[in-house]
């Protein structure tokens, strides 16, 4: 049955990135997509990619809009797909459906696309109107992009801390460091992951679930990926006794250990001798599992490894009006650190946002390591 026709109210591009906002973190592995279709200064049809293995955002449009789609024109934020997966390619649905135009905010990073799908539907007479470096296209894709280019999650360093950059007091102490509508944006981003991972430090320290929680979601609970070179991870651990996936990472551990873990349901991961967790190849075997992005809350010592390994994609750090103070509290960047002001990692695109008190800053790190100076 085809959609009721309504009035265009906005740009139609920007329709179908706010369409494809509502796919992140239900999409995935596939990128989350946005799609309308307008013919007569009404839309006819829309939709948003639906979970893997499902509908792409451009049939569920091209359904909606029934046989009005022939003639119409179609805004969608990413290249549609010109292969064969689990669902029927998404340019042969928009030639059948006689589409005359298609405005497309991003080329498809993968391969297997990567301009075929322009290509396709341009022989077939369709006028393809791109708008390739769109800066909100792009945010969308990043994680997919990463992974489907690389093979390799894309990696957020996520962290709270004081004015005064300490991320919890002498004695440990940390909650709450941000405010109640910070920790709910926090919920927001492990809403829009794959995976949650942290060191086993924080395990030990705060005993966290790691779950979605507080904010309407339509999506299974991110996988809980715990760093724990020496597998000290608690059996009474509460994220063990909820459902889904937890991840031990652990580094050449004993049989019996093993065994221990396996049997309250984690699943675990040995990168191997050396007696730290190989994080390299453990986002390798992360991104083998489908994993495409990970939101790394801490603490300390994982994202100052992360940093020190160039394994940074984005950061999202959250400060506080609130001053701790004391030389031993901790800050959230440990590792080996930039030698001099020179080799200090610098962020780009940088954004901020007032959440309550506290003000987040949002950026990209700068693609060299942080204990090798840039040449």
């Amino acid at each position: 049955m085809a959609h009721s026709q309504r009035t265009l109210n906005q740009d139609p591009m920007t329709q179908a990135i706010t369409l494809a906002r509502q796919a992140i973190g239900i999409a995935s592995p596939n990128p989350p997509v946005g799609a309308v279709i307008v013919k007569d200064g009404q839309v006819i049809g829309e939709g948003h990619t639906q979970p893997h293995g499902q509908a792409h955002a451009e049939v569920i449009a091209l359904a909606q809009a029934g046989e009005n789609a022939r003639g119409a024109e179609m805004y969608v934020t990413l290249e549609p797909c010109a292969h064969q997966g689990l669902t029927p390619p998404c340019t042969k649905a928009i030639i059948a459906a006689g589409i005359r135009r298609v405005h497309v905010a991003t080329l498809d990073p993968n391969p297997r696309t990567n301009g075929r799908g322009i290509n396709e539907l341009e022989a077939n007479n369709i006028s393809v109107v791109l708008r390739e470096g769109s800066p909100e296209g792009l945010a969308l894709i990043e994680a997919f992009a990463k992974h489907v280019t690389t093979g390799i999650p894309f990696v957020i360093a996520k962290f709270a801390m004081s004015l005064d950059g300490k991320i919890a007091t002498r004695s440990g102490d940390s909650k709450w460091v941000s405010s109640v509508a910070s920790r709910k944006q926090a919920h927001v981003l492990r809403a829009g992951v794959d995976a949650v991972m942290v060191g086993i430090g924080t395990v030990l320290a705060d005993d966290p679930q790691l779950t979605i929680r507080d904010i309407p979601h339509a999506r299974s609970q991110p996988i809980r990926v715990v760093i724990d070179s020496s597998g000290r991870l608690p059996m009474t651990s509460a994220m063990l006794a909820l459902e889904g996936t937890t991840i031990v990472a652990t580094a050449n551990i004993d049989v019996d250990r093993r065994s221990a873990l396996e049997s309250v349901g984690a699943e675990v991961i040995d990168t191997g001798p050396g007696g730290e967790v190989n994080l390299a190849q453990l986002l390798l075997a992360l991104g083998e599992r489908q994993i495409t992005s990970i939101l790394v809350e801490g603490g300390s010592q994982l994202h100052g490894s992360l940093f020190d390994l160039g394994l940074v994609d984005k950061v999202v750090g959250i400060v506080a009006p609130v001053i701790i103070g004391g030389i031993e509290a901790p800050g959230p960047i440990g590792g080996s650190g930039a030698h001099t002001i020179p080799d200090a990692i610098r962020l780009t695109q940088v954004t901020y946002a007032q959440v309550g008190e506290d003000m987040i800053v949002t950026g990209y790190p700068t693609k060299w390591q942080a204990n090798h100076p840039r040449e």
